[in-house]
């Protein structure tokens, strides 16, 4: 049976039941039902808990993805279900999919087999509308910014140096770069514009980084919307913009609950790109998890080199968050394509190939460590993967002193990740965590960007042009020195490269651009070709997309 197919034949429990489980009484205080099985958790419930113990932090991070699929936010369904099973209270904690992927090329993000939070459609689409807040949130100020300048600008906004574009939930490279306001004096001044999409908005970024209600006001205050001619910044209070854009997020920053196919609760809440933004669900949603469960399975978007460093390095270091222990997705499958071995193939027995592709699954280890985290290593397993492929993973593993286990969620829900489960909670109760920053906060901006380049990518060099490094020495002496670095980049490879697989070293790391968050709190670093409004593919996920006769969908993952 296909996801969906599986999803639709789960047996939901009224999600009064869900939070039952978790100590959330059935009153309107503590959550509203968004139907019978989606709740919205009220901020005011939340911090009534802020005196209970926290649980512990697992982080779900992976190898460099492939075509392969490797399967991070299936494991983090799966492992939760499997903690569940041997004893824990545990809570799922995610990011809402983007309807970007979703019709384009990934497909769906809502787990996977018998390892799925549900309902899968209602996640994978419009789920609570949390998504179309934040975008209106955003283009609201889009919009105060170009009313501003029609009626007079009083605060002298250079149109040249508007830097907010506008922003949809949509891959639609047409609205990259666009001219906006022609047509003649009724509706304003010519500029150039363009969109990016809502999951690498700052307002994503603000929505996932904001303590509470207030905070999120505050930093959208802060958001460095343009420029005077002579370069003074102009932010969105100024516009007194903050004031209705939280209006229009005061639902949205409540987290979202569902739960499993095992009936387990799920928290999903927020979604940046990782390959763009900072690619960790809300620092809300997390903080109240840890303080319902004795563990929360949380994920950080695409490869430890993009995610795991900005959960640490970003949301670690603006929420006091701590990871208790890491675990690394890996599939066969995809270490055999690092190995150069091509999609069509895969199905076929190639040691030597997967010894190969080891390379990436040793740097993803050796990188994790190097924030002094404990780490193990989830094998996501494929029926096509030959026992002698299996143990050539689990031996090279014993090689790094790290554990590893066969997980079997996707075909058999909980029980497939009991090892799994175990190994975390092993890990967990000897405390061996020493985390640590890969870098300070007083180190300059471009010393920031080559330590990651150069520790975590293993490039050579780090290279940018005159104007973005006197861009980012204009960033310090505004005072955003010592603001962490986003890198914006290719997910496929180490490199900038998408065709370069494996480990490899030696490349060099292109900056184009650096864009200040000033509200989010940190400076973007656009590397290579990426962009932030992605492209459909030649045959985009949309094609197979449609209701049937029944009124079902059919094609969506």
């Amino acid at each position: 049976m296909s996801d969906i197919e599986i999803a639709r034949k789960a047996k939901m429990h009224p999600i009064s039941e869900i939070l039952e489980k978790i100590g959330v009484p059935d009153t309107p205080e503590a959550f509203s039902p968004m139907g019978r099985h989606i709740a919205k958790l009220n901020l005011e419930y939340i911090d009534k808990l802020k005196d209970k113990t926290d649980g512990k932090l697992v982080l779900v991070t992976a190898i460099t993805p492939t075509p392969a699929g490797e399967g991070k936010t299936t494991t983090s369904v799966g492992l939760s279900d499997g903690l569940n099973k041997i004893g824990k209270k545990s809570i799922v904690c995610l990011r809402e999919p983007s309807l970007g992927p979703s019709f384009g090329m990934k497909g769906g993000a809502a787990g996977g087999g018998y390892a799925q939070v549900v309902p899968m459609e209602q996640i994978n689409l419009h789920f609570t509308g949390d998504f179309h807040a934040i975008t209106s949130a955003h283009n609201l100020l889009s919009a105060l910014i170009d009313n501003h300048i029609y009626w007079g600008n009083k605060l002298n906004i250079d149109i040249r140096r508007v830097v907010w574009k506008r922003v949809m939930d949509m891959n639609d490279r047409s609205l990259r770069s666009i001219v906006v306001d022609l047509g003649g004096v009724a509706n304003g001044y010519p500029r150039q514009d363009g969109f990016d999409i809502t999951v690498a908005s700052e307002i994503m970024a603000i929505f996932c980084l904001a303590k509470n209600l207030q905070d999120l006001e505050e930093r959208i205050g802060n958001i460095t919307i343009a420029y005077t001619r002579d370069k003074k910044s102009i932010y969105a209070k100024d516009l007194n913009a903050q004031g209705p854009m939280t209006v229009l997020l005061k639902d949205a920053i409540r987290p979202n609950i569902t739960q499993t196919l095992e009936n387990n609760p799920a928290i999903i809440h927020g979604g940046p790109f990782a390959n763009i933004a900072h690619g960790c669900n809300s620092v809300i949603a997390t903080k109240a998890s840890l303080k319902l469960s004795d563990y929360v399975v949380t994920e950080a978007g695409f490869g430890a080199d993009l995610g795991a460093e900005k959960f640490l390095d970003i949301k670690c270091r603006k929420s006091n968050l701590r990871p208790d222990c890491v675990v690394l997705v890996a599939t066969i499958r995809a270490l055999k394509m690092h190995g150069n071995v091509s999609k069509e193939d895969l199905k076929n027995e190639n040691v030597t190939a997967l010894k190969n592709g080891l390379v990436n699954l040793e740097r993803h280890i050796n990188n994790v460590r190097k924030f002094g985290l404990p780490v193990t290593v989830a094998i996501n397993h494929f029926i096509t993967d030959s026992q002698k492929e299996v143990d050539a993973v689990l031996d090279f593993c014993k090689t790094q002193g790290v554990k590893a286990s066969m997980c079997t969620h996707w075909s058999d829900g909980g029980k497939g990740t009991t090892e799994l489960a175990q190994n975390v909670v092993e890990i967990c109760e000897e405390n061996k965590n020493t985390f640590k920053f890969l870098y300070e906060d007083d180190l300059p901006l471009f010393k920031k960007i080559e330590k990651i380049g150069l520790e975590i990518y293993h490039a050579s060099e780090v290279v940018a042009d005159t104007k973005v490094r006197q861009q980012l020495k204009d960033f310090e002496s505004e005072g955003y020195g010592k603001l962490p670095v986003c890198i914006a980049k290719t997910q496929y490879s180490f490199s900038t490269d998408p065709n370069l697989k494996g480990a490899p070293t030696g490349h060099v790391l292109p900056v184009r651009e650096v864009r200040l968050s000033s509200g989010a709190e940190f400076i973007v670093v656009i590397c290579g070709d990426i962009m932030t409004m992605p492209g459909l593919p030649s045959v985009p996920a949309a094609n197979s997309i449609k209701l049937n006769t029944k009124g079902e969908i059919e094609g969506l993952f």
